[in-house]
């Protein structure tokens, strides 16, 4: 029972955790490991679709008797026979999932070669459209299995060009292309206005080119990264590129979300004692965060702490998402204790707030609900969805707090830290 138990949730999470991948080509060394399932790829197939699977160097060892081969092997499961599954496997706890009418077994371990080199490699049509995923089922409780694997999942419509994107993912590279030309015009316009209004200009701006510039720069590494995934299978140092460059994105996203929430330099010169906490909270949060993003993105489910890597994101992240609000409501608090007329303030924070909430919402539940309830061939659609949201992000928040002029840039606003101290600080330069 504790077995039925391990492997119904292990698919459960496979499917709940995982979207149709790029599938670039991976070569996966697993070690003494002893998981009843492992998930090596989840694809998205045409009429057309390819597999290749190859195994070296398989070792199985047991603390027991001699393991059966036959109950070791790899399959492919569709989504549409996931449910049928979990209810034969709840029906009958003592099924191997190999022996299953809804899965499409590829091999068990008995069609190994003699050792010492323990291989098997064979290519697979997949001539039924819909999503699949690769699993490897060990029902030998007792025993662990070490192996090399080499997968190439693509679709060859044509029947010569290899395409190793997933068939709702095989937009991404064009979908980043056209948002980062958009960015590029963005940027364009924004280092425009800058040099036209130089007085107003203030370190918070400097921090918003940097945060176009990242974003930008993400976005063309994307749409390479992806295409060089769609046309080889492979990377080709791209994707350390684009990690490095959406890490510094995010990053500064926050810090900027934080220093406009508290007001700085519009309204204070130098951030209160309980702000500064806040930034050295989201910080070290964020860095985490997107540590754990590269992992998860690197790697795959076939890693044994990959869904730890996962609810360490999803924790932090949602720590830091709810931070960066308490300096937005602190602004709100002290215009509303001002004696000054600070209306206009607390409008704009208040719009501020609305936007920058809505965003974490959508960002990071809306587009999770969208990739889990989207059907496979629309997948892109989703990312286009998320990219949308930092779009208008990003056009709202800038417009806000554009570089320009006013007649009165500087008022009173009463503005208290912790310890009750009082300091005089700008009003909010906004046309």
């Amino acid at each position: 029972m504790e077995g039925l138990t391990k492997i119904v949730t292990s698919i459960l999470f496979f499917f709940l955790f995982t979207s149709p991948s790029t599938a670039e080509i991976k070569s996966i060394n697993i070690r003494s490991d002893n998981r009843p399932m492992i998930l090596f790829q989840n694809f998205g197939f045409t009429h057309a679709g390819n597999i290749t699977v190859a195994i070296s160097a398989v070792s199985v060892t047991s603390s027991l008797s001699q393991p059966d081969p036959t109950r070791l092997g790899f399959f492919l499961l569709s989504e549409d026979s996931l449910l049928q599954l979990l209810l034969e496997l709840e029906q009958n706890p003592n099924l191997c999932v190999l022996s299953s009418k809804f899965i499409s077994l590829l091999f068990t371990l008995r069609d190994l070669s003699p050792p010492p080199q323990s291989s098997y490699s064979k290519t697979y049509p997949v001539t039924y459209p819909g999503e699949y995923s690769l699993f490897f089922a060990n029902c030998y409780p007792q025993s662990v299995v070490t192996m090399h694997v080499h997968t190439e999942l693509f679709n060859s419509d044509d029947g010569v060009t290899k395409d190793y994107l997933s068939v709702g993912l095989t937009q991404l590279p064009s979908l980043y292309f056209v948002f980062s030309l958009i960015y590029v015009w963005f940027l364009a316009l924004w280092i425009s206005l800058c040099f036209k209004n130089t007085r107003p200009v203030k370190r918070i701006h400097l921090l918003m080119t940097a945060l176009l510039v990242t974003k930008t720069l993400s976005l063309i590494c994307a749409t390479v990264d992806n295409h060089e995934v769609k046309v080889t299978g492979t990377h080709n140092g791209w994707n350390v590129l684009f990690n490095s460059f959406q890490f510094m994105n995010v990053l500064i996203s926050f810090v900027v979300i934080v220093l406009i929430g508290a007001g700085w330099p519009y309204l204070k010169p130098v951030l209160l004692e309980k702000e500064k906490k806040v930034l050295k909270i989201v910080i070290p949060l964020q860095i985490l965060a997107n540590v754990a993003s590269i992992v998860i993105g690197e790697t795959g489910p076939y890693v044994e702490y990959w869904f730890t890597w996962n609810q360490v994101f999803l924790l932090v992240d949602f720590i830091a998402c709810c931070a960066v609000i308490f300096p937005i409501v602190w602004s709100i608090r002290s215009f509303r204790k001002s004696d000054v007329k600070s209306g206009r303030n607390v409008t704009v924070f208040r719009m501020f707030g609305f936007m920058v909430i809505c965003y974490l919402l959508f960002t990071r539940f809306g587009v999770f609900v969208m990739k889990t309830i989207a059907d496979y061939k629309q997948m892109w659609v989703c990312y286009a969805a998320e990219e949308l949201g930092s779009l208008v992000l990003y056009l709202v928040v800038f417009y806000m707090f554009r570089p320009v002029l006013v007649e009165d840039e500087y008022s009173l606003v009463v503005v208290a830290d912790d310890k009750g101290v009082y300091e005089e600080a700008p009003d909010m330069a906004k046309g």
